[in-house]
C-alpha cells in the first residue's frame, strides 16, 4: 500500500502528503485524549510567544541557565509515542494547496467509496494516522474523522487521495 497520498483537483498547488512524519508534528493530537472531553486546543502561535517571553524574563533577571535533560521524561514521550494513537487537523494541509476560489467541496477518494465535504467544514475534520503507535497499513494510509466524535467507531478508511472540486 501506498503511503503517500496527493491533494490535487482544483487547487494552485497539488501537493502530496506522507503521514508516516506526522508522528513527529507538534499539531498531532493523542485521540483517546482528545475523544475523552480532556484536551484543550492550545494557539500554538500565542503559547510559542507566552514561552519565549518567560524565558526571555527569566534569562534577564537570572542569566542563562540550561534546564537538565530528565532521561525519565524522554522515555516515557517515546513511550507514548509507540503506544498511543494519533491524529492530525487535515484543515492546514488543504489550505496550503490554495484551494480555487471556486472550490466549495472536498472529496475524500477511497476504496470503499468516495465522501464529499463543504470546504468550510474543513476544521471540523481530523485524520488519524496511527492506532496504539502503528501506521495503518491495512486499511489505511489514513483514517477521517469527525472532531466531534461521531464517526470514531466508524471512520473512512483506505483513504487514497484528497480532491478539490
Amino acid at each position: 500500500m501506498d503511503m503517500i497520498i496527493p491533494v490535487k483537483g482544483a487547487v494552485k498547488f497539488p501537493i502530496t502528503i506522507d503521514p508516516t512524519v506526522w508522528i513527529f508534528d507538534d499539531r498531532k493530537v493523542d485521540i483517546d485524549e482528545y475523544f475523552s472531553g480532556h484536551f484543550q486546543e492550545v494557539n500554538q502561535e500565542a503559547e510559542y510567544t507566552d514561552v519565549t517571553s518567560k524565558q526571555w524574563s527569566r534569562e534577564i533577571t537570572e542569566g542563562s541557565v540550561f534546564p537538565p535533560t530528565l532521561k525519565s521524561e524522554k522515555k516515557y514521550e517515546r513511550t507514548k509515542l509507540l503506544t498511543n494513537s494519533y491524529a492530525i487537523p487535515l484543515e492546514s494541509f488543504i489550505l496550503n494547496a490554495e484551494p480555487a476560489a471556486t472550490a466549495t467541496t472536498l472529496v475524500v477518494e477511497s476504496t470503499t467509496g468516495d465522501k464529499r465535504y463543504p470546504l468550510n467544514t474543513l476544521s471540523t475534520l481530523l485524520v488519524q494516522f496511527s492506532k496504539e503507535g502503528k501506521p495503518l497499513k491495512e486499511d489505511g494510509p489514513v483514517y477521517i474523522l469527525h472532531k466531534d466524535g461521531s464517526n470514531i467507531e466508524a471512520p473512512l478508511t483506505h483513504v487514497s487521495s484528497f480532491r478539490v472540486e
